[in-house]
């Protein structure tokens, strides 16, 4: 497994053998036996370089979590007691990456300095397995067997515009008021829900904007475009500061979950446990704020 994931990271059976140690006829033949005891081609061969076909990608992939694994074991027992080490790859979504991570990454960084991180910002649900992910953030349910997934946090829905808008146009007072309000819609959300007298309902709003991603719908409601609705944790610092100010309070539905999601393995490697931990962290409601926006 590991001279194929060297020749497909390499594309070369030279270079492959070159990081192993070993001869270029070693890597060829352990890669040979391989595809012999699968009983299928993995690397499509040419004169110029070696690629992976569509099984190479998807034996890639689950080759690359194993073979993380087992580092991560061996690196368990080995260094017991020492300060957790290694590349960690790591996948969020672009506002929680922007607004909730970043700036709290120097932190991080500092407690845990032989922690290289490697950041996407990604708002798709990304294949942890084939990106060979050790660790992703996601929002809404997650029903995937293939992960493990604790959730961070279940903010309300909040309902909120700038202090410029609510001051030339008033505020809504009911769901109902919203009808005869500019309203930033999401692609993804077209109506908003609301629970009046314990029973759910939902308003069609409208507006001049449809957009698409939370970042988006999150700024226009900052530069005074109109009403917006958002997940708690992606507008709290902006309420905080008085930048949006939140309306109808008493009706706000619980919103989507928040979750740090990873593969499977009967051995949590350490820096993947203490991320895990100082994301939980980060995203913990502050003592004394408002607690009913935060059900765990």
């Amino acid at each position: 497994m590991l001279a194929f994931v060297k020749v497909a990271d390499s594309g070369s059976f030279t270079s492959a053998a070159s990081q192993l140690g070993v001869s270029v006829s070693a890597v060829a033949k352990a890669v040979a036996r391989l595809e012999e005891e699968l009983g299928i081609q993995l690397l499509v061969r040419s004169t110029r370089k070696l690629a992976l076909n569509d099984d190479g990608r998807d034996y890639y992939a689950r080759c690359l979590q194993i073979l993380n694994d087992i580092e991560d074991a061996e690196a368990s027992l080995k260094s017991a007691g020492e300060a957790p080490k290694g590349q960690l790859k790591v996948s969020f979504p672009a506002l929680f990456g922007r607004l909730t991570f970043l700036p709290r990454a120097a932190e991080f960084t500092e407690r845990y300095p032989d922690i290289v991180l490697n950041v996407s910002l990604d708002d798709r649900q990304v294949d942890l397995i084939e990106r060979g992910l050790d660790l992703a953030v996601q929002v809404g349910e997650i029903n995937n067997p293939r992960y493990v997934a604790r959730v961070l946090n279940r903010g309300q829905r909040v309902t909120c515009a700038s202090p410029a808008y609510f001051k030339a146009h008033g505020e809504p007072k009911t769901p109902e008021d919203l009808t005869q309000h500019c309203c930033i819609a999401s692609a993804l959300f077209p109506v908003w829900p609301y629970s009046v007298k314990g029973k759910r309902i939902e308003i069609a709003v409208r507006g001049p904007l449809v957009l698409t991603g939370g970042d988006a719908v999150r700024e226009a409601a900052l530069l005074g475009l109109g009403v917006a609705q958002s997940n708690w944790w992606t507008v709290r610092h902006d309420l905080a500061d008085g930048s949006l100010i939140e309306v109808l309070k008493p009706y706000a539905v619980e919103g989507q979950p928040i979750s740090v999601v990873y593969p499977p393995t009967r051995h949590v490697p350490r820096k993947l446990r203490v991320m895990i931990d100082f994301l939980v962290e980060i995203t913990r409601i502050p003592d004394g704020a408002d607690a009913h926006r935060l059900r765990k």
